[in-house]
Order: structure tokens, then sequence, then C-alpha cells
């Protein structure tokens, strides 16, 4: 009787791991709002510990040329979400509370796709996707395909210990007690065991808040850097632990969860660090990158990228394809088996060839446009090896070898008319379709800040 049950057993067996790997895959897309592509200690620094991050790179892929796809934060998001460059999609600017620039209801974000699916869908931390937050003048993030939400207009309020500005699902929450990017994984975490059905594959995006100013740290990660006489340095290297700590507190509870093999998790930032890295507490590091946020130069968009999915991405690799926040969008929908939007552009592309070896081809080179950009690097361009970056007249233009000069500091304009020839038509023809296909009233209408004058002395 034993030996008639034995291949039955067997064939059940095999039978449930089949259905295990037939499972659909869930989504983490974690992302840091300043963090600046040398900040970890994965990456090159050599002060700040990351022992989360560090042991999560090891376990998957670290991407050398990962990119936002602006160097501000709300056009960066923006493109997460749906695979568009922002000029395109709309989100061409930061976004100042009230004002009328928000992530539209006619772009279609990952989330809503995903939902066709049968997954449930979740944003915990930062929003920054509209001007007017928690109102019904504007879109909020339900309106875009979450399920389950609790998030901030902009930053933390009135700094990352005991914010007192979330809102969650539409209800003003209140003062929290702690620290911002514990509090956001804390919620993350509690939808995740208590709130979603545990039937259904999920979408969980964890968008923090931190090393943004205002910073505030907890006094137990600042004392790792108590040789530090420098308040500034001991906030923001203490900030960087910070996330570090909430990220360890996530993975634990995908552990928990018995969800770490079956999840895609995306550790990334929106954009280079603050300030100049000198004073106060915007400490952030470039990694030797030139300039830093607000910029189009390496500085300013090149961030940390760290991809982890058990059996698809070979863990405690390094690899030097160049990639931006908008791929996001299409390797999700990819992993996912829904097709991208056939009506509209879509700038990103899936990278899972990458996970194999394999070359990415792009339809559309990486473009970047930032309206905070000086007005000699209004508009940039990679292809392969190359970067160009024009002013806004579209006249003057810097060209730069990436693979051998990551620092850029060597402009080959000059010496390479024809390199320049060929990566400036390929400028122009990007820029001309953002152009005609985004929203340009909105960018198009707004007058520029000016300074106050000075009085006169009498």
């Amino acid at each position: 009787m034993g030996r008639k049950l034995l291949p039955l057993l067997v064939g059940l067996a095999f039978a449930s791991l089949g259905q295990a790997k037939d499972k659909p895959t869930n989504f983490v897309v974690f992302l840091t709002d300043d963090l600046g592509w040398g900040d970890l200690a994965c990456y090159g620094h050599p002060v700040i510990q990351t022992p989360n991050l560090d042991k999560f790179a090891k376990q998957g892929m670290r991407f050398t040329q990962s990119y936002s796809a602006c160097g501000v934060c709300s056009p960066s998001r923006s493109s997460i979400l749906t695979g568009r460059t922002p000029y395109r999609n709309g989100v061409w600017r930061w976004i100042p509370g009230g004002h009328q620039v928000h992530l539209r209801t006619s772009e279609i974000t990952s989330a809503e796709l995903l939902k066709t699916k049968g997954y449930e869908t979740c944003h915990v931390g930062k929003w920054h996707l509209n001007g007017k937050f928690n109102s019904k003048d504007q879109p909020q993030p339900d309106a875009h395909g979450f399920d389950h939400w609790m998030a901030t207009q902009n930053n933390a309020a009135p700094d990352h210990r005991n914010p007192r500005n979330f809102v969650r699902n539409g209800k003003e929450v209140g003062e929290m007690i702690g620290f911002s990017a514990p509090l956001v994984v804390q919620e993350g975490v509690r939808w995740l065991k208590e709130k979603r059905d545990p039937k259904k594959p999920f979408f969980l995006n964890v968008w923090t808040h931190e090393p943004h100013l205002p910073i505030e740290s907890d006094p137990k990660f600042m004392e790792l850097y108590k040789e530090f006489e420098d308040e500034g340095i001991r906030q923001h290297h203490g900030n960087v632990t910070q996330i570090d700590h909430a990220f360890g507190n996530l993975m634990k509870a995908l552990d928990e969860l018995g969800e770490t093999e079956n999840t895609f998790v995306i550790f990334t930032s929106d954009n280079g660090p603050e300030g100049n890295g000198l004073k106060g507490r915007t400490r952030g590091s470039t990694g030797g990158l030139r300039e830093r946020k607000r910029s189009s130069h390496e500085g300013g968009i090149r961030v940390p990228g760290i991809i982890r999915w058990p059996d698809q991405v070979p863990p405690g690799t390094t690899n030097r394809t160049p990639i931006i926040g908008s791929d996001v969008f299409s390797t999700i929908l990819a992993i996912a088996d829904i097709p991208l939007p056939d009506d509209r552009t879509i700038d990103g592309i899936d990278i899972r060839p990458v996970f194999a070896a394999k070359e990415l081809k792009r339809p559309v080179p990486l473009y970047w446009r930032n309206h905070l950009a000086r007005a000699d690097i209004h508009v940039a361009l990679r292809d392969g090896e190359w970067k160009i970056l024009g002013n806004a007249s579209l006249d003057k233009f810097q060209l730069y070898h990436i693979e051998k000069d990551w620092q850029e500091k060597f402009d080959l304009a000059s010496s390479n008319p024809k390199e320049l020839a060929e990566l400036k038509e390929k400028l122009l023809r990007v820029h001309a379709q953002v152009e005609k296909e985004g929203p340009s009233d909105w960018w198009k209408n707004e007058q520029p800040r000016r300074k106050p004058k000075k009085p006169k002395r009498k």
C-alpha cells in the first residue's frame, strides 16, 4: 500500500512546487529622497553604516549607472509610476503646496495596471505628485490605483521626528511618535500583515522622506558617528542609517511572511544629494560625480540602484548597464505579463535582459530636462557610452564620454564633431516629441520666480 502511495505523494509534491513557482511575483519599490550615489557603504562610503542594504546588495544586483529621471523629486517620482519622462507625463517640476501641477488621471500607473491582474496595492511615505494634497480638486494616491495609502504632500513636518502631517486614506493621522522612515515602513508592514488579502499578490510603494531636509535622526543612529564634532554630519549620517534600519525592518517582514523568495524589490533614490555637502545637515556624497541635486550632470541624476529577485537576479553581482527610473514601470509590467499601454510613448524599458548578462535595446535614449538646472545644462541625453547636454536655447552643447570620463571633466564637443552631431540630432528629436506630447501650457505659462529687489538705501 505504501509503495502505491509513494508515486502519488511525489506527484503531489512536484505539483505543489510548480504552483509555488507559478505564483504571481510581488513588487516592492523602496525610494529614498536626496540620497547620493556615494551615500551607502556598498557604494563606497567610508563612514556611513548601512548593514541591511549591504546585505541586500549581496543578495541581488547593484547597478553602478542607475539614474533618476530628473535631478529633482516630483518629476522622477512620476516617471517611476508611469514609465514616461517627466515633461511628457506633465509632472515637469517639483510641486509646491497648492500648485496646479499634478499627476493627471489620464496617465496610467503601474498600480492601476497591476490591479487589473488581481494585485492589492499600497503607497506609504512621501507622495509629492500633486499640489493640492488630500483635496477633491486634484487626484490623490487612490485615484492612481492605490487601495491603501498613508502619505504626506511633500516633506515630513515639522521634521522626521514625531511628524504631524500624514494622511491615511483621506483622514489626517495626527502626530505620530517616532521617526519618519521607520514609521512609514511600520505602516507598510501593518498593511502587509493585517490589511491586505494574503491570497492576492501585492505591490508596495515605500517612499521615505530621508535624507531630505528637515533632517532629524534618532539619537541611537547619531551615536554611531559620535567621533564627529559637527552635529550636521552626525545628523546626516545617522539619517542614512535610519533609512537602512527601516529597510531592514521591511525585509524582515517579508521573511516572516514567507514572501521573500517571491518578491521583486528595488531600492533607489529620486535624485542626488542636497546642498554643497560642506555645511549643515546636507552632507550627502556624490561619490566623486560632478555637481548635485538640481543638475543634469551625473551627481544630480546618478543614484543607488539595487534589485533583488531570488532565482531571477544573480546574487552578489554588479552591473554597469545604464538604467533609469522609468524602467521600473516597464519591468514590473513585463514580470506581471501586462502589455505596455500602446496609445502613448513609454520611455522606460524592460531591463530583465541584464539579469542574464544581455544588452538592453532602447527605442528612446535616456533623456533629462530640468526646470531648476542652470540654463547651460537645461537638457541632456545619454546614448551608449556618450552623453550630451544642451542649453535652454538648444544652440550650445557639451559632450562627454561617460564610460571613460564618469566625472565629466572633459568636454569633447569641439574635438568630436561627428559624435556631437549624431547625439545632437537624437536630443533634438526626443526633445521635440516631448514638447509635442506633454501639457506644455503648464510650463510655458508659468512665470519664472524673480529675486526680490533690495530696497535702495536712502
